[in-house]
């Protein structure tokens, strides 16, 4: 289970703001000195716990520049503890603390060389210290070769480590720089912080494993982006007192089913039955509804003609809904009502081709009352009027810009999921994995969020919850066996329900 650390994620403005005050203060050389220990460190640890690794010589790559520098401290490490080291550097190292490296590793001994060996099959662990996060162009040449040669090893039998990043990947943004290659690792041992890159897009499948090694500099005391938490929500969950009844734990409307895609919105609404609210209405726009849902009579269903949706708390409003000219005008309707709104799905498509409904959701949010956007790439590409692609290249400054046009708390999903609110706290979560990649996830998602709105959690501190408990479901799922592959949109529920109740209400607390 994720820690409850709302660990900062440091942009590269912000690491180089700490690197240049830590090196102001402390003697030359330390921050390197410490990275390259804490690597060395973990790769003997995990030699200890190894012995066929250990058998054979630790591998490494080392680029020109500073990570390269910090690999050379690795290998120095290494050597002394009397471990085999083979160090590999295709150019020589060029800044003034690297070089200090190479002295300390070639004074101690370490063997190098220049060409990389044919073959990894004699070799235990590989580390991958060719660059880091001042990358700025697209990995070529030996280092591509070199990138992509790892990546085949890390993926057939593992034991490849990064150092601070993967060499290829953006640390702000998860996306290989340039459009190049990017090094897939089994483990990373980051330094100073986490990076949100290492988080979201492609970086949590890059990075393997996760580690940080602070080297005893201290974060900001106001991070830009900082790692989802039940920290950043516990405190918003309304008390289960004794004195509570149905109407405490607020009403919700999931408005939604056009003719013939009424399931969508009975996955969200039972999401919602089960994380916590006091009464699940469903509103349909079609027609051909069931009278009620047999698993769970417990939720009210109507046609929206008619039902009082002013009355409600909460409403969570798109999925199922169609694109129909009725739609727009249900839609239109709800933006009316003063209460906490989530739109998904339809809705957001509504709203990305229609500049009125645009501007109805951006004044919500500039009155004071900030709708819930909760689009996957696509639908974020149409609310800002760019491709998925260019979502996906930069999902952090994707999400920032949607929450901002819109002045909407935004929920960009995916691997990695960000969340921004108009007041400019973001947060990557780091919940989830490849079970939640199945028809309906997302409508239960609308469902748990529209569920924490109705019970009065705030619009930013809903959508963490939400998304956080999204996405643990899925992975205490799947540790029973239960996905990732077949995990199905309905079993979510039931398991939201146990999160909930083990982290935040035990029994006899």
């Amino acid at each position: 289970m994720p820690d409850d650390d709302a660990l900062p994620l440091l942009t590269l403005a912000e690491l180089r703001s700490l690197e240049a005050r830590a090196a102001a203060a402390l003697p030359p050389h330390t921050l390197m000195a410490r990275a390259g220990a804490a690597a060395a460190q973990y790769l003997l640890d995990a030699l200890s716990r190894d012995p066929d690794a250990r058998a054979l010589p630790v591998w490494i790559a080392a680029g020109p520049g500073n990570n390269g520098g910090d690999a050379l401290v690795v290998a120095e490490h290494l050597h002394r503890e009397g471990v085999a080291v083979k160090v590999c550097m295709p150019i020589a190292v060029k800044p003034d603390d690297a070089r200090w490296a190479l002295d300390a590793a070639k004074a101690a001994g370490v063997l190098m060389e220049s060409d990389p060996p044919a073959s990894f099959d004699g070799f235990g662990w590989l580390v991958d210290g060719m660059f880091g996060i001042g990358l700025t162009r697209p990995l070529d040449g030996v280092f591509a070769t070199l990138a992509a040669r790892m990546s085949r090893r890390a993926q057939q039998s593992g034991r490849v480590l990064a150092l601070d990043v993967p060499s290829g990947l953006d640390s702000d943004t998860g996306a290989p720089v340039g459009g190049g290659e990017a090094l897939r690792a089994n483990a990373t041992i980051t330094f100073i912080g986490g990076k949100p890159g290492l988080i979201t897009a492609q970086g949590r499948d890059l990075c393997g494993r996760l580690h940080v090694a602070t080297l005893e500099v201290e974060p900001p005391a106001a991070p830009s982006v900082v790692l989802n938490a039940t920290s950043l929500f516990r405190a918003s969950l309304p008390p289960r007192d004794f004195a509570t009844n149905k109407g405490t734990f607020g009403t919700l409307a999931v408005v939604g089913g056009d003719t013939g895609m009424c399931g969508a919105p009975i996955l969200a609404a039972r999401m919602a039955l089960y994380a916590g609210a006091g009464k699940v209405n469903v509103a349909f726009l079609g027609e051909g509804g069931p009278p009620y849902d047999p698993p769970h009579p417990e939720l009210m269903l109507h046609h929206v003609d008619g039902f009082a949706l002013d009355k409600m708390d909460a409403l969570s409003i798109g999925c199922g809904m169609g694109k129909s000219e009725r739609a727009k005008r249900v839609l239109a309707d709800v933006l009316k009502l003063d209460m906490p709104k989530l739109f998904d799905a339809d809705a957001l498509n509504l709203v990305a081709k229609d500049d009125a409904l645009a501007g109805e959701v951006a004044a919500r949010g500039r009155a004071g009352d900030p709708c819930v956007l909760t689009p996957h790439p696509l639908e974020a590409a149409r609310l800002l009027a760019t491709d998925a692609k260019a979502v996906q290249g930069d999902r952090i400054a994707a999400a920032r810009q949607l929450s901002a046009r819109y002045v909407a708390v935004v929920v960009l999903k995916g691997s990695g999921t960000v969340i921004a609110s108009p007041d400019g706290r973001v947060a990557v979560n780091p919940t989830g994995n490849a079970g939640l990649a199945t028809g309906g996830t997302g409508d239960v998602l609308g469902g748990l969020i529209g569920a924490l709105l109705a019970q009065k959690l705030p619009q930013y501190e809903a959508a963490l919850a939400g998304v956080y408990l999204h996405g643990l479901a899925a992975q205490t799922l799947t540790g029973r066996g239960i996905g990732p592959a077949g995990l199905t949109a309905g079993e979510l529920a039931p398991e939201v329900r146990g999160l909930i109740n083990r982290l935040f209400y035990p029994p006899n607390a």
